[in-house]
């Protein structure tokens, strides 16, 4: 369920322990079973914008997850400062992990300007977050368990799985933001973005398919974000998630995400690996 301390326990993560000029240290929380992705891509992230001028936003990151991260040990990461431009500067970020890396992340960063401006896209109509059942509910009540997991970021589903495993389109919606008040800096606000968008994206690509959860077994093979505007994570967003292709085990999942004004913030896209058990 979602819980202010689980939104502590994340700010504590997110403020990372610098070990040297481009060397940081990151905690993990307790649990079993792989780590969950979208932290390592928050700390990542958090990583390089520690070694970029303030006025410098991230506007793009490309990643890839190399190997699941485990609960309990540190992460150290090492950024690589690629460029330093006049308008624009690159950075490459590897998480290492039990002395092995298990995330790379190209992110890019620009100073603001004027410029052209237009969305061709509009935010669909969707109901409002209130009264819409929480994520967290929903994934126990799929799986049987009483166990609901404590969150920093509230989920509200606008497309709940079918409880009977049927197939359904290939889109899923959803509200989330922060379970609670968060610091101005915008770099904060920023990696809490990057947490979000991890959620949900792969479950989108097994919607066509019925695979419940656990009904398969899967995972985040790559993540691309693209922020358009500084957003704010302590109000709802939008988050409108696509799955237009799957093939080989490999789902694409494209993602849009708006303000509750109807701008678009940010777009992402992942390739997320699903399989089916076998015996299933």
């Amino acid at each position: 369920m979602s819980d202010p301390s689980a939104l502590e326990a994340l700010l504590r993560q997110l403020d990372l322990d610098p070990l040297d000029r481009d060397l940081f240290l990151g905690e993990t929380p307790p649990g079993q079973g792989r780590l969950f992705g979208g932290l390592v891509a928050a700390q990542s992230a958090m990583a390089a914008m520690r070694t970029v001028e303030d006025e410098a936003a991230l506007h793009s990151l490309h990643a890839y997850f190399l190997r699941p991260g485990r609960h309990g040990p540190p992460i150290r990461f090492l950024v690589h400062r690629i460029r330093d431009g006049h308008t624009f500067t690159t950075r490459r970020v590897v998480a290492h992990q039990n002395g092995e890396a298990i995330f790379n992340l190209s992110a890019s960063f620009c100073l603001p300007e004027e410029g052209i401006s237009h969305q061709d896209t509009t935010m669909p109509e969707v109901p409002p977050p209130d009264g819409l059942e929480d994520w967290e509910v929903v994934r126990a009540r799929m799986v049987g368990s009483d166990v609901r997991w404590e969150s920093a970021v509230e989920v509200r589903v606008v497309d709940p799985d079918d409880p009977d495993g049927k197939p359904q389109p290939p889109r899923k919606r959803v509200w989330m933001r922060a379970v609670g008040p968060l610091p101005e800096d915008p770099r904060v606000h920023t990696a809490v973005l990057i947490y979000a968008s991890d959620r949900a994206l792969l479950s989108t690509a097994a919607r066509p398919h019925g695979l419940r959860w656990g009904q398969r077994r899967g995972a985040s093979l790559d993540h691309g974000l693209w922020i358009h505007r500084t957003p704010r994570m302590d109000d709802w967003l939008l988050y409108d998630m696509e799955s237009p292709v799957a093939h080989a085990a490999r789902g694409l999942c494209l993602g849009a995400i708006y303000d509750r004004a109807g701008l678009r913030i940010a777009s992402t896209a992942q390739e997320a690996l699903i399989r089916v058990p076998r015996g299933s």
